[in-house]
């Protein structure tokens, strides 16, 4: 496919497809989709097989957590470094390379003999989504260029996006029940070998800025990676030792400096890795916190209804799992609501109407009870705070994306995904913290029904959720009021 090439504010020409046909816009489209879908699936997708896990490799408690942790920090780390590389050395450049190193993560993953062989699977497999993730966002960003095309592009890759958490346990339950826990990893061995395929025919070879690696910002990079995962790595070490342990407030404190320090290179440099202009730029900067708020509630809410389901209704994976259905076609749906409405509302009031529903949604599960059932205590508020997530989720994507230059595209999407991993981790880690607090008070307090002090406690995580959703709709407000504007 040939390509054409237009200067960027700074220079630079990265270049893009020069009028894909249909054909073409339809299949990078599905192949930026089905790669989100994996990556953002590898995220929940062994929760329900961990048991199983557990007992095949002799897993230790702490062994089995950081199955989960592993790819969350090697995913949220490089995010950023990520999205930058697909502007320097070209987006199917990164796409590939992204791909192939998921693909084979997860067949050596499925393989694994011992734990050790398992976290390290994992951890590779997140650095081959950092690369991947904001590679299909700038995909679609540099392919889709008029305004109601990108919309409904940007519709699809939202709600494949948020599907994908949910789908996760309903995936992961099936496989491990039917298959084995092996399964859940090696599921995607023939995805990626299709992707590989099909972008090899259809994603266009794209150059990246002029210079190529020799523009990475490399203490940049170097810093700002490190913050990240030292940042991540303490939020998740407070799930289980607390925010008073060391090995929480250290990480933390270290990631203050590194970031503190990336700042300050940042202002330096001559090709700096996030330009600080980018950061200054009212909109991208407001969605982004949006982004993070969205990430905090919904992680934890597949997270803590998981624990619902299996600890207090006594599910079964596979039924737990199933539960999680009419959420992930909800979401499907506020996406596509909102892809019809975008071009005449603008991304504001989806916005802040999909995270007023949300909060009323959170709101409504946090009166979940231990005699409660699927029917009478969740399937209604999962549906209305799933429905209004859809709807938030592609205009505040959007609103992130639409102001980066073409140069900036990798960046932006890097941002985007790096506040929504952020977030999850957070709100993750905190939320179960106060679950975990509330359920030990009730039973130092009120006598040993241990059902009813973890359904209190979960109901309590599912009331902050529904405040920082509160959020979210506060920060639509700063929001333009129409597309195109650009703050």
């Amino acid at each position: 496919m040939q390509t054409a090439t237009s200067p960027g504010p700074t220079g630079t020409a990265p270049a893009r497809p020069a009028a894909a046909g249909p054909r073409s816009t339809a299949a990078i489209l599905a192949i930026a989709c089905v790669a989100q879908f994996m990556v953002i699936l590898d995220v929940s997708i062994v929760n329900v097989a961990l048991p199983a896990m557990r007992t095949e490799l002799h897993l230790s408690g702490a062994g089995q957590q950081w199955i989960v942790n592993a790819y969350t920090l090697g995913f949220a780390g490089l995010l950023l470094l990520g999205g930058r590389l697909a502007d320097l050395v070209g987006t199917k450049r990164a796409f590939l390379t992204g791909v192939t190193a998921f693909t084979l993560a997860s067949l050596a993953g499925g393989l694994a003999t011992d734990g050790a062989w398992l976290v390290a699977a994992r951890a590779v497999q997140g650095v081959g989504g950092a690369l991947l993730a904001p590679a299909t966002l700038t995909l679609i960003m540099t392919t889709f260029t008029e305004p109601a095309a990108r919309t409904r592009a940007m519709g699809a890759w939202s709600a494949v996006m948020a599907a994908g958490g949910a789908t996760g346990a309903v995936v992961g339950g099936l496989l491990t029940q039917y298959a084995g826990w092996r399964w859940v990893l090696f599921v995607n061995v023939p995805i990626g070998a299709a992707l590989l395929a099909a972008a090899l025919v259809w994603v266009p070879a794209a150059t990246g800025a002029q210079g190529g690696l020799r523009r990475l910002d490399l203490p940049g990079a170097l810093t700002v990676t490190a913050g990240l995962t030292a940042l991540v790595y303490g939020i998740i070490s407070a799930e289980t030792h607390g925010w008073d342990a060391p090995v929480v407030w250290g990480p933390l404190l270290a990631a203050v400096a590194l970031l503190a320090g990336f700042v300050a290179l940042e202002a330096r440099v001559a090709h700096p890795l996030v330009p600080l202009r980018v950061l200054r730029r009212r909109t991208l900067a407001t969605a982004n916190v949006v982004v993070l708020a969205i990430g905090a509630a919904m992680f934890s809410m597949w997270f803590l209804l998981s624990l619902y389901f299996q600890q207090v209704l006594h599910y079964s994976a596979m039924k737990a799992g199933l539960c999680f259905l009419p959420g992930s076609l909800s979401i499907i749906v506020g996406a596509r609501i909102a892809t019809r409405l975008m071009p005449r509302t603008g991304s504001r009031p989806l916005l802040i109407t999909g995270a007023l529903l949300s909060t009323a949604g959170f709101a409504w599960l946090s009166r979940i009870s231990a005699d409660g059932s699927f029917a009478t205590d969740v399937a209604a508020p999962l549906v209305l705070a799933t429905l209004g997530t859809g709807l938030a989720t592609m205009p505040t994507t959007v609103a992130a994306t639409s102001s980066a230059a073409r140069d900036e595209a990798g960046l932006a999407s890097g941002l985007v995904n790096t506040s929504r991993q952020i977030g999850g981790a957070l709100g993750l880690a905190v939320l179960a913290t106060v679950a975990s607090h509330v359920t030990a008070d009730r039973l130092a307090t009120g006598g040993h029904d241990l059902p009813a002090a973890l359904a209190a406690g979960y109901g309590r995580g599912f009331l902050i959720a529904s405040a920082v959703m509160v959020c979210a709709a506060l920060g639509g407000l700063a929001l333009p009021s129409r597309n195109g504007a650009k703050r």
